[in-house]
């Protein structure tokens, strides 16, 4: 493997500046709208604050019953408009059978060698879609794999310095959260990325009381802080906080 040229390869859809320059935070879901129903109020706040801000989709979410690789490409590239995202990598993994491979790792791990991301956002491990939990596999082995030195693998080694977690779960969980991030001010921002997928929750009929039952979701964990919307973080280790003046309001 010469450079990045096989990571290239592997892409079906790019929006933005795609492996060419770094990233201040990358998400990584599954499927395309994965982040932007989980995350995409703060990815969007994120954005306005002058981070790089960048999604990886592990797969295109085609087959569904309504819409086609076209149409998600055009829905995901406007999802990424409204919330200002730098980048946005849509990958050929397979959608209903992602896996968590030796092969997918070194992938994940090479873009993450190649954007080297301060914070990583990946799917929280407890979900019933077998797709979400094989992508929260892949993120943490991919974050494994960046540090190996001794590879074939583009890039310098690298070990993002965070993970933390989203939900966006098809189980009904209620998991302690590690933190809730204020998304009031770029809330309407969100509800323009998840409007963009037409073809998921508008055309479909199964779909159109999702962006409804996130609103619910992120009222809840605002109200949990205080504030009008909040979206959840999980992680597995303690967060350290060197200043307690951070949590001061």
């Amino acid at each position: 493997m010469q450079g990045a040229s096989w990571v290239e390869r592997a892409i079906v859809s790019r929006y933005g500046t795609g492996l060419e320059a770094p990233v201040d935070v990358l998400a990584v879901g599954a499927h395309p709208d994965d982040v932007e129903l989980a995350v995409g109020g703060m990815l969007a706040g994120l954005a306005r604050q002058g981070a790089r801000v960048a999604v990886v989709d592990l797969t295109d979410g085609e087959p569904t019953p309504y819409g086609t690789p076209e149409t998600r490409r055009q829905e995901s590239h406007e999802a990424a408009r409204e919330l200002g995202l730098a980048a946005r990598l849509t990958l050929h993994l397979p959608n209903r059978y992602l896996f968590d491979t030796v092969d997918h790792r070194r992938l994940v791990a090479a873009i993450l060698r190649l954007l080297r991301p301060r914070l990583l956002l990946a799917h929280y491990w407890e979900d019933a879609h077998p797709d979400h939990w094989a992508a929260s596999a892949l993120a943490d082995a991919g974050r494994f794999y960046g540090k190996l030195t001794k590879t074939e693998l583009p890039g310098e080694p690298y070990l993002v310095p965070r993970t933390l977690y989203f939900l966006a779960s098809h189980l009904r969980l209620h998991p302690p959260v590690a933190a809730v991030v204020d998304v009031s001010g770029s809330y309407e921002r969100k509800r323009a990325a998840i409007r963009a997928y037409r073809s998921q929750f508008e055309v479909n009929p199964a779909g159109r009381d999702v962006p409804d039952r996130v609103e619910g979701r992120d009222r809840y964990y605002g109200q949990l802080i205080g504030v009008a919307y909040g979206e959840p973080l999980l992680s597995r280790e303690p967060i350290g906080v060197a200043d307690l003046t951070r949590l001061l309001w």
